[in-house]
């Protein structure tokens, strides 16, 4: 064999494994994330105080169903914002001498002198709960007007920074321009700051829409520098299908729609979006629908009133129907000490959250109109599952037979089909199952060959 042969595969040889250490991030969420934000219920204004409060009812009522997360959300670095939108009028940001946002010890007064989340992600910790924080893409424009220094670089934030693509509804942050001296070394102190804090989770906004890749890629080395398993969260959505192989390759999670909010309409956009990205379902890495707005939320938030989730039982249950037999990542947006039993239950039905975490081949077997079906395998078993929706709005439909073919999802001869959500044997079927399923509602299923 030639010299030049030998060169070549030493030489593919060493990509493919520099491509599979770059990938070693996709172990850390080998399912979908489970957690809490605080977005849905207190927008840019929620407190130490209460964060705690989720996270103490998380580790009592939610944990051992696996659930681990609480992030705070925007804006945690303003002093003095507000619910229904944002101060931008005379925001008080809170920020070190590196141009790195801190919290504000109004909002977390264990921050106070430095000691930026430690102390609260410790908190946490002692839980056995993780935690995590969102950030928006950039440098702050306050960093930029103070020109000031940047860790691990003989460059300052003058250096690194454009106006160009700003975010359109937020004007706190610049872009960081690739390639510039200093551009990568400004997300490395700001990653390694959050590593000293015990970050495990960080949702990081505006890099979908448009999508930015230059900044997606300074960020995926950032947290790999660290030597933490950060997991990364891009938003908002819809991010771009065409940057799918990109984005599953750089990211655990990534935002398929907008914000997500307690409307049937918008519940009903996600079944064409899910279809769409079922294709890039994989694990460690995840199409996000969005947290899910149940429970009580708009207490301190941008968009409506203090309230519980207006979606009706039905619609709810319909909800997590999609978001497990999809494999989302699971966000609770409502407060979760004002939980009442039925959003509990939603929250802790270990056989929808088997089909979660760990179903595979997720997608849709049909849509006749708004009549839809999605299946998914068991790779445990040889068992299917089967989500079934009634999405039609006509009032003068109160329910509808929805018939699936059982051959067309694998199954020949007879079988024994669970409801899931009831913990109920339906019986034996062959050939047809034709649940009858009211408007806005959903069955799903596990389906047992008979052996």
């Amino acid at each position: 064999m030639s010299l030049a042969i030998l060169s070549g595969i030493f030489s593919l040889n060493a990509q493919s494994k520099h491509h599979t250490d770059s990938l070693a991030f996709l172990k850390w969420t080998a399912t979908p994330p489970m957690g809490w934000n605080s977005w849905d219920c207190y927008g840019p204004t929620v407190t130490e105080k209460e964060v705690k409060a989720n996270a103490d009812y998380m580790a009592k009522h939610l944990k051992k169903s696996g659930w681990e997360y609480i992030v705070v959300d925007i804006r945690w670095y303003v002093e003095n914002d507000k619910a229904h939108g944002y101060n931008e009028k005379d925001a008080i940001y809170v920020m070190d001498e590196y141009g790195r946002l801190q919290p504000s010890p109004l909002k977390f007064p264990s921050s106070a002198n430095g000691k930026g989340f430690k102390a609260l992600a410790d908190y946490i910790h002692a839980k056995g709960l993780k935690f995590g924080i969102h950030i928006m893409r950039g440098i702050p424009i306050e960093a930029v007007k103070k020109n000031t220094p940047i860790l691990g670089s003989k460059a300052r934030a003058q250096d690194i920074y454009s106006t160009e693509l700003q975010c359109p509804w937020l004007k706190d942050m610049y872009t960081v321009v690739t390639g510039r001296d200093g551009a990568q070394e400004y997300y490395n102190s700001l990653l390694n700051l959050y590593a000293s804090w015990g970050l495990d989770f960080i949702k990081i906004d505006d890099l979908s829409v448009p999508y930015h890749q230059g900044e997606i890629e300074m960020i995926r080395k950032a947290i790999d520098q660290t030597g933490r398993k950060i997991v990364l969260s891009t938003s908002p959505g819809e991010t771009p299908v065409l940057n799918a192989g990109h984005v599953k390759d750089h990211a655990n999670m990534w935002r398929i729609v907008g914000d997500f909010w307690d409307n049937w309409n918008q519940v009903k956009e996600h079944f064409e979006v899910c279809n769409r990205w079922s294709l890039f379902i994989g694990n460690g890495h995840f199409p996000d629908a969005d947290m899910l707005p149940l429970g009580r939320i708009g207490i301190r938030a941008e968009r409506g009133d203090n309230r519980m989730c207006a979606l009706s039982k039905d619609e709810q249950v319909t909800v997590m129907s999609l978001f497990s037999i999809f494999r989302s990542p699971l966000m609770f947006g409502g407060n979760l000490p004002d939980n009442d039993k039925f959003t509990l239950s939603l929250l802790t039905n270990k056989d929808v959250l088997y089909i979660n975490k760990y179903s595979q081949n997720n997608k849709q077997l049909f849509r006749a109109n708004d009549l839809i079906a999605w299946t998914a395998d068991d790779p445990k078993t040889s068992d299917k599952f089967l989500a079934v929706f009634n999405a039609q709005d006509s009032v003068n439909i109160d329910s509808t037979k929805i018939s699936v073919n059982l051959r067309q999802i694998g199954v020949k001869g007879n079988c024994t089909i669970n409801d899931v959500w009831n913990n109920k044997r339906l019986g034996s079927f062959s050939e047809e199952f034709s649940p009858v399923i009211r408007r806005h509602a959903s069955g799903l299923y596990r389906i047992s060959v008979r052996k």
